[in-house]
């Protein structure tokens, strides 16, 4: 299997570096795996949904 850097994956994706560090870590990407201080991703792994939370509309009075 072939692995891409989180900072490949990144830049793939369109995402910060950090935001694939922190992808990897909550275990959001299957494969991913680290070693020392470098995570690397499968490089067929697809991008997560994004789970954060939208903008909410505001309030009407």
């Amino acid at each position: 299997m072939d692995y891409i850097t989180a900072q490949e994956a990144a830049k793939k994706w369109n995402i910060s570096v950090r935001r694939a560090q922190l992808l990897c870590s909550e275990g959001r990407i299957a494969g991913a795996i680290k070693h020392a201080s470098v995570w690397f991703i499968p490089q067929n792994a697809e991008k997560p949904a994004d789970g954060r939370a939208g903008r909410k509309s505001p309030r009407k009075k």
